[in-house]
């Protein structure tokens, strides 16, 4: 079985000066890999170029394989087949001029969802993220919610797509700890359910006819302690390099690298700055 997404030698460059400078990394089916950095390491930058979506100004090397088939990096598009995002923008994923709802369905029929399922299927993921009025935000323009609220509406969006490699570049920062466990818990469902191209049936239920896997995520992050929640294994990004790699629970209990060692005092340092409640 080919790795669902397999990234070689990755290199971003800005005027000749290197930005990224040989990743490589394999994410298998059903795996979840957290890519951790401090603000400026690079993490963006990677998904970015892995989405086809850097700037001009900027050239990229490398090799990109998504199920066993290559993709040309240097080919800039705003989507990939067989890959979904979310971005840390929410605006830049939404058409301020369409209702969510109409937007949350349209992959979902693409999926061969029927009309009614895939309505159905849409309020069902936006309550997976924390929607809680989930019919009146169907109705709505991207105008109308909080930050917060079109972060998960992007979110149930990305997972709306069926992609069997989901980038997700800090999904979480913007929520607060009540929706970050939703969100959490409904990344992990994703990543455990199974991605193929053919069509659902009207009960919802998977794809039959066709091989499916579980889902692979590339999950971005500076949160140490929400990458420890959801993520099996965890690559160590810093100016544009990876440091180290290995399991979460050894990267979090017994990191090698001196930066990974700063990462894990830090994300410690900030636990136990957080205020206490007053013991009798």
């Amino acid at each position: 079985m080919h790795p669902a997404l397999l990234v070689r030698d990755l290199g971003v460059s800005l005027r000749g000066r290197a930005l990224i400078d040989g990743v490589s990394f394999a994410i298998d089916p059903g795996q979840r890999v957290a890519l951790l950095g401090a603000s400026g390491s690079g993490k963006s930058l990677t998904a970015a170029a892995l989405l086809g979506q850097l700037p001009p100004t900027m050239s990229v090397s490398g090799q990109l394989l998504i199920n066993g088939a290559e993709v040309p990096l240097s080919r800039r598009r705003s989507s990939r087949a067989g890959i979904a995002a979310i971005h840390q923008d929410p605006m830049s994923a939404l058409n301020p001029l369409v209702r969510l709802g109409k937007q949350l369905e349209i992959p979902l029929r693409h999926a061969g969802f029927s009309a009614s399922m895939a309505r159905k299927r849409a309020l069902e993921l936006l309550g997976s993220v924390g929607i809680a009025e989930a019919e009146r935000t169907m109705e709505s323009f991207s105008g109308e919610l909080s930050g917060g609220q079109l972060q998960r509406v992007c979110i149930a969006l990305a997972l709306a797509c069926h992609s069997s490699v989901l980038v997700a570049d800090e999904p979480t920062t913007a929520l607060d700890m009540v929706n970050q466990a939703k969100v959490l818990e409904a990344l992990t469902s994703y990543s455990r359910s199974t991605h193929s191209k053919s069509t659902h049936s009207e009960s919802g239920s998977s794809p039959s006819g066709r091989s499916a896997s579980a889902a692979a995520m590339l999950f971005i992050t500076h949160d140490l302690a929400v990458a420890a929640a959801l993520c099996h294994r965890a690559l160590v990004l810093s100016s544009g390099r990876i440091v180290e790699e290995g399991s979460m629970e050894s990267l979090v209990e017994r990191p090698r690298h001196h930066y990974t060692k700063q990462l894990v005092e830090a994300a410690h340092a900030g636990f136990y700055a957080l205020p206490r409640e007053a013991t009798a």
